[in-house]
């Protein structure tokens, strides 16, 4: 989902959007992340709408960090970029918990293990043509 679709809303209606989404059993990859507020937020809702049918959910971000020993260049520049584009810097995800098993993040990438018959992709090669 890009950020424009949920920037002009206010943090409650932000909230209560990827709350539906999550409660429709889809997972949501968000450009940027939420104010820590809209977080605690969704995360006091969800624990409010816990049934039987939805088990709550999963949320996860990753957000770009400086680098030690970056360059004074490179650090203007990442502050400035900060400015710009505020929480549109990162990614979220946040998925319901009967369908998303885990997410680990770390600095620098985050694992989505989903639950379903098949925990495995399978991914055939490609055959090189004029073999057999």
């Amino acid at each position: 989902m890009p950020y424009s679709e949920i920037s002009n809303l206010s943090s409650e209606d932000r909230v209560t959007k990827l709350l539906k989404l999550a409660k429709q059993h889809k997972i949501i990859v968000l450009e940027g992340r939420l104010k820590k507020e809209e977080e605690a937020e969704l995360i006091q809702r969800t624990m409010e709408q816990i049934d039987d049918n939805f088990k709550g959910i999963e949320l996860g971000t990753i957000e770009p960090t400086d680098k030690d020993g970056e360059e004074i260049l490179a650090k203007f520049k990442n502050n400035v970029i900060n400015m710009l584009l505020g929480e549109r810097r990162g990614i979220t995800i946040i998925g319901p918990a009967s369908v998303v098993k885990e997410i680990k993040q770390d600095p620098e990438k985050i694992q989505l293990l989903t639950s379903g018959k098949s925990g495995k992709i399978k991914v055939k090669p490609k055959k090189k043509k004029g073999r057999k």
